[in-house]
């Protein structure tokens, strides 16, 4: 029983966690990305 308990209530707080970043406004801007990494490369240091 505690066993089932504690992985609803973790899981529960990872699945909110994850609902509340998508949510963010931050996610769906693609103002401040440099068009020199849009093509897929990592940036240079």
């Amino acid at each position: 029983m505690i066993d089932n308990l504690t992985i609803m209530l973790t899981h529960g707080l990872m699945l909110i966690a994850v609902w509340r970043l998508l949510k963010r406004p931050e996610v769906d801007d693609e103002s401040t990305i440099d068009p020199d990494t849009r093509k897929g490369r990592w940036p240079r240091a």
